[in-house]
């Protein structure tokens, strides 16, 4: 008989063990635990399928159902298995961990495997990484006007030994209409959560956790609301960097961009900057003036950016004045202030 395991103790097996998710390719491609490899019972007509004869025949017809699709397809399974999972020892889950996982347990276990079955499936899981995530933690939010270079201040603060979570790596979207130029596809709203969560697991609640200031969409990806929470509510550290420094910062990362996608970007905001501001970005794209460009839209985002903060009235926030752009000293910066005027200070929320 398979062993069941709660979410916490899957998870910490999942480190050493193979994860197998047994749900229909479209729920895997929804959202899955990381790291899991996708060996279904069912394809995705052939779970509607079961589902459509519980529904209008009940159980026991769906079950019988279900054994005709899976019988013929054992041998296929089970070679999928031994080509995807190393090892003697499997770690399974379905939606519920119900039938499915069950079933999958019992193939694998009479052809010399030992499995462990996530308790409450899928579903438990993820109702166990929302209520980890809303746990308190001592996060400081680092924020600033577009262009800050607030990204490459968390990649060095991380060469520092600080504990980082990459927001916009994680999405694929770097937060603005012109954050998706370059980048992959976005995952899911829910994968990135169990992505967002593999991470944050690893990290010690008692130290310092470092994210960047951001709305509750990233691209297309919506932030759960735990972490939403937190960006809102825990200290806010604003880079002051100069308008002109930003714009020079921006042209260098755009400029080598092909002038179709800035214009796609510049189109997606129309509403927001007006036809006559568009137009005039439109034709300096064309000119290749690029600095035009950034300013008119370093205009847009730097009220949007200052009526975002200041809605927040309860935030601690604090600001560091930067004339010269070096991510690395800014880092520095950053943590001597944190175990200075945040660890002596005020309790962070929730602590």
């Amino acid at each position: 008989m398979p062993v069941t395991l709660d979410p916490s103790d899957f998870l910490a097996a999942s480190d050493s063990l193979p994860v197998v998710d047994v749900r229909s390719p479209a729920e895997y491609q929804q959202g899955h635990i990381p790291g899991a490899i996708n060996i279904p019972l069912f394809n995705d007509q052939e779970r509607a399928e079961v589902g459509t004869h519980f529904v209008q025949s009940g159980r026991a017809e769906a079950i019988l159902r279900g054994l005709d699709i899976t019988l013929p397809k054992t041998g296929k399974l089970l070679k999928s298995i031994r080509e995807q999972a190393s090892g003697n020892n499997l770690l399974v889950y379905c939606w519920r961990g119900g039938l499915r996982s069950l079933t999958m347990a019992w193939l694998f276990e009479t052809n010399g495997y030992q499995v462990s079955l996530l308790e409450g499936g899928y579903k438990a899981y993820r109702r166990y990484i929302r209520n980890r995530l809303a746990l308190p933690a001592r996060v400081v939010v680092l924020g600033g006007y577009t262009g800050s270079g607030k990204t490459e201040v968390l990649n060095q603060l991380a060469v520092k030994g600080e504990q980082v979570i990459d927001l916009e790596q994680l999405a694929s979207h770097r937060g603005s209409a012109f954050g998706g130029i370059g980048m992959p596809v976005q995952p899911t709203s829910e994968q990135f959560e169990n992505t967002l969560y593999d991470r944050w697991r690893t990290l010690d609640p008692e130290k310092f956790i470092w994210l960047e200031d951001e709305s509750r969409m990233i691209g297309q990806v919506t932030l759960p609301d735990p972490i939403i929470r937190k960006i809102q509510e825990y200290p806010l550290i604003i880079l002051e960097v100069p308008k002109a420094l930003r714009v020079e910062r921006l042209v260098k990362e755009y400029s080598c961009t092909d002038d179709r996608y800035l214009q796609e970007a510049v189109m997606k905001i129309e509403a927001r900057l007006g036809k006559p501001r568009v137009k005039g970005a439109l034709i300096c794209i064309s000119r290749q003036e690029y600095a035009h460009v950034a300013d008119e839209m370093l205009t847009y985002y730097d009220k949007a950016y200052l009526f975002s903060v200041n809605r927040r009235k309860d935030q601690p926030r604090y600001f560091i004045r930067i004339e010269r752009f070096d991510a690395g000293e800014i880092a520095t910066r950053l943590i001597d202030f944190a175990y200075t005027q945040l660890k002596n200070g005020p309790d962070l929320p929730g602590l």
